[in-house]
Parts: C-alpha cells; structure tokens; sequence
C-alpha cells in the first residue's frame, strides 16, 4: 500500500539528505520525493510517497520525527488529500496529427507549451489516473520521453499542518 508522508522540516542545507538517509537505513524505498517552499520561507515541506504496510509508515512516521530539523509530520490516508502531480510528454506529431492532438489536450485538460515539425510537447497537472489516461491516449502518436514531478499532496478542508 502505498503511503504519502508530508513532512515540514527548517529549510536548512543537508536536512533532505538526513531524511532520505533514514529511509535508505531502514530499507524503505521511496517512490516519489517532491520539496518546496511552505508560506514560511524558513520551513520547507518535503512529500513522500513510500510503499509499505501500515506498520512500516507509523516506523517512517516516528523516524522522521526524531530528526532535529522536523517540525511535524503526517502520514494522510489516501481519503484525506487532495493529490496532484505535473507530468510533461514529448510526442511525436506529423503536421497531419497535430489537430487530433490538440483535440485530445484539450478534452482532457492538458496544455500544449512547445512545438517544433516533428515534436509537440505538453504538460498536464492532474491526479495520477488522469495522467495514465492521458499517456493512453497519447500512446499511438509516439511518445518521445516522459517527465514526471511525483505527487504533492495537501490534507482536505481547513485543517493545516503546522
């Protein structure tokens, strides 16, 4: 199962590597790590996304508390955020395919934001079974590569994490 960990930490040099450091130890794998800036520019908000039992995210969860440069952290149920992440796709596009594709980015609310006579490339910002919708749908145009952000997650309602 998989888990999402958001975790606010000072925005300190060498604090990212103290965090995946503890997970390495303790042979968690990590499938998606996103940092950034919180309102507060002293405090950063590190997002994890890390597969395990419910047991292995309350270990994760106690861990990372005992790092001196965390400020709070939680792990979320699936139910209780709001998840999105950025994904960009190099297709490949004849001058003949281009109108389908554009049809298809806009039904599916992705942005063109480059285009050369060969390539179009396109972001979109969604959760990850739109992005997987999309990829499908995009497939038999060829894609070139893939870029992908990895989940940011905040917690549902008025309730903050601070």
């Amino acid at each position: 199962m998989k888990h999402t960990i958001s975790v606010l930490v000072e925005n300190h040099a060498g604090v990212l590597s103290r965090v995946t450091a503890l997970f390495a130890r303790r042979g968690f794998n990590i499938d998606s790590l996103a940092v950034g800036h919180t309102a507060d520019p002293t405090i950063s908000r590190i997002t994890i996304v890390a597969d395990g039992d419910d047991h292995t995210a309350q270990q994760i969860e106690k861990q990372v508390n005992k790092l001196i440069e965390t400020i709070k952290v939680k792990v979320f149920s699936p139910d209780e955020i709001l998840e999105r992440e950025l994904i960009i796709f190099k297709i490949g596009a004849a001058p003949t395919q281009r109108s389908e594709i554009l049809t298809i980015c806009e039904i599916m609310g992705a942005r063109i934001i480059d285009m050369t006579p060969t390539t179009m490339s396109v972001e979109m910002c969604d959760s990850e079974v739109h992005l997987e919708r999309m990829r499908d749908m995009i497939s038999g145009y060829g894609i070139k590569e893939i870029v992908r952000t990895g989940p940011i997650a905040i917690q549902k309602g008025a309730t903050t994490i601070r």
